[in-house]
């Protein structure tokens, strides 16, 4: 897909509704549509579109094996009330062994540990499940106000690392619409959440290359 063709697709989905958005990417995806999740707050949302249109779409989640208890029970939830067709995907290590052999997790002040974390114990395992997916269309739930990095983002966007396109229907979306999708639709929410890939909510794991 050439850049001009992007700015034009995007243009064109600027003003549409999300569920607009997420059929037409299934109808460009050939069978091959995708949603990946990590169970944080809101990602009822986007799961919930896309299983609309694809009641089947696979659901792509590493589960890096750090998640809190509440994080579990909620993408159990999810799975039990939405039928996801949850790929579970994990790292080679489990969390004991890789904590026996490298120690604590690391802090959010040192990068370079930081980055050999998330690249063991979630890049590997999702570019794993890409790689067994091999997705054409990939959903994400990408939103502007999520962190500067992002906001710079459109609701497509060309993801060469994958091969794929990823397109994000809910981009332009405010907290407050999410809420309100929640309470439409009688979704669960789960706030009790902490990534420590990420450490902190500006930070990139390195999945989404910004």
């Amino acid at each position: 897909m050439k850049n001009n063709q992007t700015a034009e697709y995007n243009t064109e989905l600027r003003n549409k509704p999300a569920l607009e958005i997420v059929r037409w990417g299934i109808a460009r995806a050939n069978g091959r549509a995708m949603v990946s999740t990590n169970f944080r707050p809101f990602e009822a949302v986007v799961l919930h579109l896309c299983t609309q249109v694809q009641p089947d779409i696979p659901v792509l989640w590493v589960d890096h094996g750090y998640n809190r208890s509440a994080t579990y029970l909620y993408a159990e939830k999810l799975r039990d009330m939405l039928h996801l067709n949850l790929k579970i995907y994990l790292p080679k290590l489990t969390t004991a062994h890789r904590d026996a052999i490298y120690g604590p997790i690391p802090s959010f002040d040192d990068e370079t540990e930081l980055k050999k974390f998330s690249a063991m114990m979630k890049l590997e395992p999702f570019q794993h499940g890409m790689k067994e997916l091999a997705p054409t269309v990939w959903f994400t739930a990408l939103r502007k106000v999520q962190n500067p990095g992002r906001a710079k983002l459109d609701h497509l966007a060309e993801d060469k690392s994958y091969g794929t396109i990823k397109i994000s229907p809910v981009f332009y979306w405010t907290d407050a619409d999410m809420e309100a999708y929640l309470e439409q639709h009688n979704l669960p929410n789960e706030w009790d959440y902490f990534d420590p890939t990420k450490a902190d909510e500006k930070r990139e794991c390195g999945i989404h290359v910004i």
